[in-house]
């Protein structure tokens, strides 16, 4: 069973991810989970924090020589900006001069406070800021190697950003070349635009972005129990990540106004089974159905406004406009990555389930087995 956690403040020395799981002999690609780090800060729309922080990997412990060794690995990404903010993050002695008391409507601020009983908010951003998924892509670009060993492949790419709509076809190419992670060149300049506005008017932008899970097998995941099911699974962790509001697999909220005969996939006879449409985006009783695996999220406004919303004072309850933290217009691309990240860790987490193997040798063949029973069928 894997077991993933992360620590670590946004201002803090550093963001960390902690594995537990993993067989052994996995040979780990360093260059993936830096290039992961470093597409997650990139994107159009991003704010003063990315132009400090030069995101890589620092394994603590649990691989030598680029391999698991089956014990715990515990990821590192340093925080360069802890430098301007030590004095206000030492462990034992605070300066003052950072404290928050004006909860941001969106944020996480008012109801921390509510439930950790802080006073100072600076308690609650900390930890609640999205920085904290720079460990999570650490975590998914780690295991980014795990999928591949086994033939599985995860990608992303953004479909909306405001009113910016694409709904073409996945390019690799044209998605590299693109500011937004949007495989197309017209989109894109769309969605550059609405994210220019939005800043102009001192306002944040949302959107949605797709990921596909491709060559994974039918049978990942279970219909016997309910925290088996690779569909909730999966949500679970893409609904984890800050500011998403919405996860639909396959056709989505779609399904709840066509009938069942324009819903349902039809199987073809042929080996492996494969089917004309995939409106079950490769999920059907909780498990893999040999489909791809197509998710959307949905990624609401960035909460922190440079013209801040109506809040109130904690010190004095009199009403006051949001603090301004520095931060983002537009995070969308950015989440993309975090959600091929959380998709990775949550299939990851399914195959160890199903297939728990003390060394990588042995995994891989009992995961081809189950391949070429799949393609049998």
């Amino acid at each position: 069973m894997l077991v993933f956690n992360t620590a670590g403040e946004s201002h803090g020395r550093g963001v960390f991810a902690f594995l537990d799981g993993l067989p052994a002999g996995l040979v780990v690609d360093r260059e993936l989970i830096d290039r992961d780090l470093a597409r997650r800060q990139m994107g159009y729309g991003r704010g003063g924090r990315m132009a400090i922080e030069k995101d890589r990997v620092d394994v603590l412990c649990g691989i030598r020589g680029g391999r698991t060794l089956g014990s715990p690995v515990l990821l590192a990404v340093w925080n360069a900006d802890f430098e301007n903010w030590k004095d206000h993050m030492d462990p034992w002695s605070i300066a003052p001069g950072r404290e928050l008391h004006t909860p941001r409507p969106g944020h996480a601020d008012l109801a921390g406070a509510a439930r950790f009983r802080h006073l100072d908010l600076r308690n609650v951003l900390e930890r609640s800021s999205a920085r904290e998924t720079a460990g999570r892509v650490a975590a998914g670009g780690l295991l980014r190697s795990f999928l591949a060993a086994l033939g599985v492949h995860v990608h992303s790419w953004v479909t909306r950003i405001g009113q910016a709509v694409f709904e073409g076809p996945y390019s690799r190419e044209l998605l590299d070349a693109s500011s937004v992670f949007c495989p197309d060149p017209q989109a894109t300049k769309a969605m550059e635009q609405a994210i220019d506005q939005a800043y102009e008017q001192g306002d944040s932008l949302g959107g949605d972005f797709t990921v596909v899970v491709s060559g994974l097998p039918a049978g990942i995941g279970s219909y016997t129990q309910w925290n088996q099911r690779l569909d909730a699974l999966l949500s679970m962790h893409l609904m984890s990540i800050p500011a998403i509001k919405a996860v639909q697999i396959g056709a989505g909220i779609a399904c709840g106004g066509l009938p069942g005969s324009r819903v349902h996939d039809p199987i073809l006879p042929t080996r492996p089974r494969s089917r004309p449409t995939n409106n079950a985006g490769g999920l059907e009783g909780g498990m893999s159905n040999g489909e791809p695996v197509v998710l959307r999220c949905t990624m609401k406004p960035i909460p922190t406004l440079t013209r801040g919303l109506p809040t109130f004072d904690m010190r004095t309850g009199e009403e006051t406009a949001a603090h301004y933290e520095r931060s983002d217009v537009c995070a969308v691309p950015a989440a993309s990555v975090v959600g091929e990240a959380m998709t990775i860790i949550a299939v990851t987490g399914a195959i160890l389930s199903g297939f728990s193997q003390p060394s990588m040798a042995a995994l891989s063949q009992a995961f081809a087995e189950q391949r070429r029973f799949w393609e049998g069928l």
